[in-house]
């Protein structure tokens, strides 16, 4: 599982959703779960509060952990502003985890917002927005640093499939399923 994490326009789901094409044309098995998505059915009964953020973040990493055990590769975009939720997403889904941070600051996420949901914060519609007004915990020493500030989509995605391929080394999927013993 890579479990990209960073401010809100930072481009963790737009990295993940190439990240997840490249792989799939490579023969992997992989699947990429963005924030947006889940929260339209699996988690849309849960708000933006601390504990619904902690019990989002639980039931993705459960998600997630159910796909990696089958062999799959999940992709998981998603803000999980908290260091103590994503270190409980590691200790749900294990030696299978690895987290990469989709370093961008708060004036280029800002600029990139195609929801406008940093305008919306500063007007005072949306309280505790991460990156304004609500606090994000930077990753002290996550598996893989993703500069989208400095670098562009395609760098940033070349990256992410080059560490997933060789430093996670997931076997390509054959297409068959061996039933003996």
């Amino acid at each position: 599982m890579l479990w990209l994490t960073g401010l809100p326009s930072a481009g963790k789901t737009t990295i993940a959703m190439h990240v997840e094409r490249e792989l799939f044309r490579r023969g992997y098995r992989v699947y990429a779960l963005d924030g947006d998505t889940l929260r339209s059915g699996l988690t849309s009964d849960l708000d933006f509060s601390g504990e619904g953020r902690r019990e989002n973040i639980r039931r993705v990493a459960e998600v997630g952990k159910v796909l990696a055990d089958a062999g799959a590769i999940a992709l998981i975009s998603l803000v999980s502003p908290a260091a103590a939720d994503r270190a409980r997403a590691k200790a749900i889904v294990g030696d299978a985890f690895r987290e990469a941070f989709v370093s961008a600051s708060v004036a280029t996420c800002e600029a990139r917002d195609p929801k406008h949901l940093y305008r919306r914060a500063r007007a005072g519609e949306i309280r505790d927005f991460t990156g304004v007004d609500g606090k994000y915990d930077v990753p002290e020493s996550p598996d893989l640093v993703l500069d989208t500030e400095r670098n562009d989509v395609a760098g940033s995605v070349a990256a992410a499939v080059e560490f997933v391929v060789d430093a996670v080394r997931i076997p390509v999927s054959t297409g068959t399923i061996n039933r003996s013993g």
